[in-house]
């Protein structure tokens, strides 16, 4: 843990003391002083958000990034809002494994490991005990990995597909109106299509491709990881729609409109032949 080293490094490139850092945190200066010098080993929940709240940075890099080894460049984007969960590994590593050949293979997440992924997916262990595949027409020189989708928020991709989807690693470069899976602490695995707002306002707008359902927004620092939609198998055809009750009425009452001008028109009606 790089806590107490971490949060000395920041004060001190902001240019404040320690009586003057202390007060906007709420504590004395010994308080701080026995913080960055490790005398408190274990800080309190409550010291961990101040700290996040006062430097602008994730608990989880305060706590797990040692930022005296980052370069200037990355410490000035980490001052600026664009930490470990806006850069994605740039500040962490994403756990994964390798074939025989040492090329990286396609974990498959299915959907009864949905749940275990969310609190695993940093974890080696639990990565490398999920089944593993290659695709020949993909690149080796990425990282990919499947997961199964549930539900019918993204029909007409149908119901326990299989969405293959490429490792984001800067978050900054998600496109609006591409398709993603992204993985939040709460919502866990979700496939939606996403609108990038970091820049101004720290989140994401996820909409379906059912209308059904409404967008929302994740804030960026609920995010731990984000996949771009590659391609998906299913044994299912996907629904155009054309069952559709409303729009088979809709298609009915257009047709029998233009029968009644083609009478008044005194055009014979060909599809009655």
């Amino acid at each position: 843990m790089y806590f107490c080293t971490n949060i000395k490094l920041l004060r001190k490139r902001k240019k404040r003391t320690q009586e003057v850092a202390s007060l906007a945190l709420g504590f004395s200066r010994s308080t701080l002083n026995s913080y960055e010098n490790g005398a408190i080993a274990n800080p309190t929940v409550e010291a961990l958000i101040n700290f996040s709240n006062y430097f602008k940075i994730s608990i989880d890099t305060l706590l797990r990034v040692d930022m005296s080894k980052l370069s200037d460049l990355q410490l000035r984007e980490l001052e600026l809002g664009y930490d470990s969960y806006v850069r994605g590994t740039k500040l962490r590593v994403l756990a994964t494994t390798v074939d025989s050949r040492n090329r990286e293979n396609i974990e498959l997440v299915p959907v009864k490991a949905k749940a275990g992924y969310t609190a695993g997916y940093n974890d080696p262990e639990f990565i490398r005990n999920l089944p593993t595949f290659q695709l020949p027409f993909l690149s080796h020189d990425r990282k990919y990995r499947t997961f199964q989708i549930s539900g019918d928020s993204m029909l007409p991709i149908p119901d326990k597909s299989f969405v293959t989807a490429e490792f984001v690693e800067n978050w900054m470069e998600i496109k609006d109106g591409n398709a993603y899976i992204i993985l939040t602490h709460d919502d866990g695995i979700v496939f939606k299509v996403v609108y990038n707002h970091i820049s101004s306002n720290k989140k994401l707008l996820l909409k379906s491709l059912n209308p059904a359902y409404k967008p929302y927004e994740v804030k960026i620092n609920e995010v731990k990881e984000v996949w771009r939609f590659v391609n998906y198998i299913s044994n299912e055809m996907p629904d155009t729609g054309l069952q559709n009750p409303k729009l088979s009425n809709t298609v009915a009452r257009i047709q029998n409109e233009m029968n009644k001008i083609k009478d008044l028109l005194g055009v014979q009606d060909v599809s009655k032949e």
